[in-house]
């Protein structure tokens, strides 16, 4: 079954290269951007479009289906790929963290200096 645009966790985003992400939110889509699952637990119809931002230029189409979604190793590709990054996350957030902490040490510092006397 195609991509259900319709569905209310279905995303499409272009960016000013020319690129286009089409995706399930929930991550249920193995073959997105191509398919979706036949009976898809996450499947639930759009119904409102509330406060979405409309451009005014067409999405691009799809782009053709490889002939790997048949025999299952686009998903094991996707899925590795995932793994990987899902490997680094720690690493990244760690990384993310010291950064932060870093900074916040830097303005403590600086606030002691130039602070108001009372």
């Amino acid at each position: 079954m195609p991509m259900r645009t319709e569905c209310k966790n279905f995303e499409s985003r272009s960016y000013p290269n020319g690129d286009t992400v089409r995706k399930c939110n929930l991550d249920l889509a193995p073959d997105a951007p191509w398919r979706c699952p036949e009976n898809c637990s996450g499947y639930e119809r759009r119904l409102a479009d509330a406060a979405w931002t409309h451009g005014t230029l067409i999405v691009p189409p799809t782009p053709p289906e490889p002939k790997s979604l048949d025999d299952g190793s686009a998903a094991a590709v996707l899925d590795a790929a995932e793994n990987i990054l899902n490997s680094i996350g720690a690493d990244v957030r760690a990384e993310v963290e010291a950064e932060r902490a870093a900074a916040q040490h830097r303005r403590g510092i600086f606030k002691r200096l130039f602070r108001k006397k009372p």
